[in-house]
């Protein structure tokens, strides 16, 4: 992962273009040994190695690059150019005297004013890889190297550090200690963590932030799913419960031909058993076996239909109907019901409980 550092040097000399630009040629970073104060108080030794500042990657990157005032806490990208933009390099880079100068035009009316106050310090704004790596450059021994060096921007910032020579500002990891700034002043991003504010460096700042953005849409999108699952859910414990009620609904609805044959059934319990029950028996609200039972007490006033299956109390029915219509007994006639309670009224009651046995059996072979 690159870092981001800041490298300065001074403008001593300026031109004004006919339009009112100021074009300066400085240089803009030099070979060397740098040492960088961490966030912890210890202090890293960094080294600028020719063939890195020198290579052809890095030169060419130090052209056409925007010129800033100050530097801004994020590193100039085309979607923020217009921002921060204020100048532009030009393309003649080149290594001169062991440093690299290049040329560039300030083209903001307010930049170029405060130039002539005497802002005159140059920061190149850089991103590069630090690696740990020994040695040692021109008798200084260092601990790291600055490697894959891309210049991003240069800025014009307040005159009082390096002075003429190039000097190392800042970065995501450390800033520069000189003879006039120990410990520097540090120009970095603040980014706040459990409501304490960190330096950090801008592209560091930008990549925490987009993380964040990335947890809050994530954490949206797990909101949105419980909430659309739990409707889901709902919405199927109500299907289910639809589904159950309509084939409970079809279990007891009964078709045309259904209907009919139970209306005629209840008829025609109705029409025997009213001769025998008499006009005062309210069949309203009655079942089937309730009023059969009836009939059958007429006759056998002890009879208990507790326990006994519905094919005995049909067959006692059946044989009771039978037997006082062969002998012409009703409930308004002379003859009382009670003397159907003969002799022969249980072998009656057998063969027509056989009889029905034999038509269930018939109904359920075919």
């Amino acid at each position: 992962m690159k870092l981001q550092r800041y490298d300065k040097t001074f403008i001593q000399d300026y031109d004004e273009t006919q339009e009112g630009y100021l074009t300066v040629t400085a240089p803009i970073t030099r070979p060397g040994v740098f040492p960088y104060m961490r966030s912890d108080g210890t202090v890293q030794m960094e080294a600028k190695l020719p063939e890195e500042i020198f290579s052809d990657k890095t030169i060419q990157s130090a052209q056409a690059k925007p010129v800033t005032d100050d530097h801004p806490n994020e590193p100039v990208t085309l979607q923020n150019f217009n921002q921060y933009a204020k100048g532009i390099t030009h393309t003649d880079a080149r290594v001169q005297d062991l440093k690299l100068v290049v040329s560039f035009t300030v083209t903001d009316a307010d930049l170029i004013q405060k130039i002539r106050d005497g802002k005159r310090e140059i920061s190149i704004g850089f991103m590069a890889d630090i690696v740990a790596e020994s040695g040692t450059y021109q008798g200084q021994q260092y601990e790291y190297v600055q490697r894959n060096i891309e210049i991003n921007h240069i800025a014009i910032v307040d005159q009082g550090r390096a002075g003429p020579e190039v000097a190392i500002r800042g970065d995501s990891a450390a800033f520069m200690i000189d003879s006039k700034d120990e410990g520097g002043k540090s120009n970095m991003a603040k980014y706040k963590i459990d409501g304490k504010e960190y330096e950090v460096d801008s592209a560091v700042k930008s990549y925490l932030e987009a993380q964040a953005a990335k947890l809050d849409a994530a954490e949206t999108k797990l909101k949105d799913y419980d909430a659309l699952q739990g409707r889901y859910d709902a919405l199927e414990a109500k299907l289910k419960a639809k589904e159950e009620e309509l084939e409970e609904a079809k279990k007891n609805t009964l078709s045309a031909d259904e209907l009919d044959k139970k209306v005629n059934e209840r008829i025609e319990l109705i029409t025997s058993a009213k001769p025998l029950l008499g006009d005062s028996f309210d069949f309203t609200g009655k079942t089937e076996r309730e009023i059969k039972e009836a009939v059958i007490q007429k006759v056998k006033p002890d009879f208990k239909g507790d326990g006994k299956s519905d094919e005995y109390v049909n067959a006692f029915y059946d044989a009771t109907v039978g037997v006082v219509t062969e002998r012409g007994f009703s409930s308004d006639g002379a003859n009382q019901l009670k003397n159907i309670g003969g002799a022969n009224q249980p072998s009656a009651v057998e063969e027509k409980k056989k009889q029905r046995m034999n038509i269930k059996n018939l109904n359920k072979s075919k």
